[in-house]
């Protein structure tokens, strides 16, 4: 979880603020995409209009064309791990901020779910994240996708973390997760199983905290 916020907070805060609203309204139809209006984005998240328009000045510059596809998203993310292999991470990340499976990215699903991250309840930011988790998206987190999920993100760390990680640790990871959040024992997690084995746990309570005020 707090991988997934760091790196778009660290996103957000390179933007610049230096623009007026005659601008604002030039990029917004130079664009192939046009992003839907500021009164509509303000009312469906949690952002006012100051901030979707220069979260908007961030994404038109790592995305001129107003979408995003899998490849430059990928390019975009490893950036900020030079040391290790993000594209597996990537991926599963890109595939939850696509939620209608189109293949791309636009500016409205790349602010509802930053939304989410940053100024969503407990609630909506333990369920994306579930959701994240649930790579086939039937509503169940089992250890293999578990599994695909941590060695990503080990993958992503790279070789120089400290100390130094052993090859088995992301099976006592999993092995670990499954412990705790199976309450049934049925080899599944749900997501009522996760939220409250999340809510249960104090550090990842405050890594929720973390970047509400980052914008």
């Amino acid at each position: 979880m707090g991988l997934v916020m760091g790196t778009f907070s660290m996103q957000s805060k390179q933007v610049s603020f230096h623009k007026d609203k005659a601008d604002d309204d030039l990029e917004m139809t130079m664009v192939c995409h046009r992003p839907e209006g500021l009164d509509q984005l303000e009312a469906q998240t949690n952002f006012n209009k100051r901030e979707l328009q220069v979260l908007y000045r961030g994404f038109k510059n790592e995305c001129p064309s107003g979408v995003v596809n899998e490849d430059t998203f990928k390019q975009i993310y490893s950036q900020f791990f030079p040391h290790g292999d993000a594209s597996t991470y990537a991926h599963y990340l890109f595939n939850a901020f696509d939620t209608g499976s189109t293949g791309s990215i636009k500016f409205e699903d790349f602010v509802t779910a930053l939304s989410i991250l940053l100024r969503g309840s407990i609630t909506e930011k333990l369920q994306w994240t579930f959701n994240l988790y649930d790579i086939n998206r039937d509503g169940y987190i089992n250890k293999e996708e578990m599994t695909d999920i941590v060695r990503a993100i080990y993958d992503m760390m790279g070789k120089y973390t400290y100390p130094v990680l052993k090859t088995d640790a992301p099976k006592q990871h999993v092995d670990a997760f499954f412990q705790k959040m199976d309450k049934n024992r049925d080899g599944v997690v749900t997501l009522d199983e996760f939220i409250f084995s999340c809510q249960e746990d104090e550090n990842i309570m405050r890594s929720l905290q973390l970047f509400e005020n980052v914008i």
